[in-house]
């Protein structure tokens, strides 16, 4: 009878190295899938956390710079958070009494052109009868009774999703309050759980992931703002009604990189389409590509360089999978997940954390960002 260690002996050193690397494979894979299960399970947790730790990295700058100065912690979180709800009612209530007094010209616009096309059809190559598009729009009058139903559930599912929103919404804001106050404590307390041995790297590189998301939602804010902007005047240069809501979408379109910004412009080109005609919507069109192109090739390798530099195919399968596990909110936060992991797993494998950590910061001040492929001896010396 053989012996086991002959029969080991009998199979390719090959084989056994990728038998070794299957089953330890399979483990990650297995604590990866046990992960995301949980998240998808958790996600009226999770997101509303995720939201918070974002809104941290935008505001804890603002508060640390009035505890510096002798203000009352518990006083800088109130005056920065009422001075951000402030800022944004009175930008959300400006935007509102705009769409509502820009809605009744599209309207009319709308009804306009659709008599246009409707004559188009009739008189067009087409030579359409009266009867046969009355006909089409009694079909669809028809199948939205018929579907009464089905719009009935919707409606009562909407109802749920803004009880939803509604929770999230008070869950982020009491952790943002509590991170804001307190977030280094509640870091530290959460470095405990891990052995003692390896406490002060996740400690560095939690810092330097939190770090990197800081110079993520600082330059994204301002990428976006930029966007706003510039489509937003051409807009109202054109006379496109609905101006500022439009700019306001692109606005918190572009936080979702690479396709934010274009399903916003496309909803722009559309009511430019529908309210000026084609020529407006193709020099729509021509504007927020040149929007684009300014944001691709001058804002983004100057000021989201300073933040993070990320491999637009991890853009793109984080978005994707971000998108499939929590919809919109999912695909918003996969980018700066990426990013914070990016910084983190970076200093947590190093050889010397604090010494990664100090590279990563002179990349960002150097405005290159932490890029993957950037060499030690590339960083330049502190002095």
């Amino acid at each position: 009878m053989s012996s086991p260690l002959s029969e080991d002996a009998s199979v390719s050193p090959l084989v056994r190295k990728m038998a070794a690397w299957a089953w330890r494979l399979l483990v990650l894979l297995a604590a990866l899938i046990a992960v995301l299960w949980v998240v998808k399970n958790l996600l009226i947790l999770v997101v509303p956390v995720a939201l918070a730790t974002m809104l941290t990295a935008l505001l804890l700058p603002a508060v640390d710079w009035l505890d510096r100065r002798g203000a009352p912690r518990g006083g800088a979180v109130a005056l920065v958070l009422l001075s951000g709800f402030a800022i944004l009612g009175g930008i959300m209530t400006f935007v509102v009494s705009q769409f509502v007094k820009g809605l009744p010209s599209l309207t009319e616009e709308v009804t306009r052109s659709i008599d246009s096309a409707r004559t188009w059809l009739v008189e067009g190559p087409l030579n359409l009868s009266r009867e046969q598009i009355d006909h089409a729009g009694d079909a669809a009058i028809e199948a939205i009774r018929n579907n009464q139903e089905q719009l009935t559930s919707g409606a009562l599912s909407t109802a749920a999703t803004l009880t939803e929103i509604v929770t999230g919404a008070l869950l982020v804001l009491f952790t943002l309050i509590f991170f804001l106050q307190g977030g280094r404590n509640i870091w530290a307390f959460v470095q405990k759980i891990f052995p003692a041995t390896v406490r002060e790297r996740v400690g560095d590189a939690g810092r330097a992931g939190f770090h990197s998301l800081i110079g993520y939602i600082r330059a994204t804010f301002l990428v976006a703002l930029v966007d706003a902007i510039g489509i937003g005047t051409g807009l109202a240069i054109m006379g496109i009604p609905l101006a500022l809501p439009l700019a306001s979408l692109v606005f918190l379109g572009a936080f979702i990189p690479l396709v934010g910004a274009v399903i916003t412009g496309f909803l722009a080109v559309v009511v430019a389409l529908l309210a000026k005609g084609f020529l407006y919507a193709l020099i729509t069109l021509g504007l927020i590509i040149a929007v684009q192109q300014l944001e691709a090739h001058i804002l983004q390798p100057l000021v989201m360089g300073r933040a993070v530099s990320i491999h637009p195919l991890a853009v793109v399968l984080g978005i994707a999978g971000g998108g499939v596990l929590a919809g919109i909110v999912g695909a918003l936060l996969a980018v700066p997940l990426i990013a914070f992991l990016n910084s983190a797993v970076r200093v947590l494998v190093a050889e010397d954390p604090e010494a990664e950590e100090e590279r990563q910061e002179a990349l960002l001040e150097e405005g290159r960002g932490p890029v993957i492929d950037a060499p030690a001896d590339e960083v330049p010396e502190k002095s």
